[in-house]
């Protein structure tokens, strides 16, 4: 049985993933297009992709959990996640982060650092968790 990962090393995760793979995306996006940061769907479509589809073809990791030694993967059946879990997982939760004014956001980072079982709400409507290795 693998342990849940808490707040601060999926917090660590994605910032490795926005320094080594969303800053090289902006910097090649902006050298082509001249604009920079949220100025620019460019960016954020590669970006938006990298988060659904890398954990899907990569056993539910992405650069950041793979250095941190942490991956997604299904409640159910502690498979890694398929297309339908990480759209429900990235885009439904993102609405429903987007609809609360990130109010839920917060409240999914205090679930991840406060709960037994380290899920979010992210996690409950995508049924996924992130564990170590």
């Amino acid at each position: 049985m693998n342990r849940n990962a808490g707040f601060w090393i999926r917090l660590g995760a994605s910032l490795v993933d926005g320094l080594l793979v969303g800053l090289p995306i902006m910097i090649v996006v902006w050298m082509i297009t001249g604009k920079w940061g949220n100025e620019d769907w460019i960016s954020d479509t590669i970006s938006g992709l990298y988060s659904l589809l890398v954990p899907v073809f990569w056993n539910g990791y992405t650069v950041g959990k793979r250095i941190c030694n942490i991956r997604i993967r299904k409640v159910s059946d502690h498979q890694p996640p398929g297309i339908g879990t990480m759209l429900l997982r990235n885009l439904v939760a993102g609405l429903v982060y987007g609809l609360s004014l990130g109010i839920c956001a917060i409240v999914s980072a205090f679930m991840v650092g406060l709960r037994e079982d380290k899920r979010s709400i992210h996690d409950f409507i995508a049924g996924t968790e992130v564990v170590y290795d």
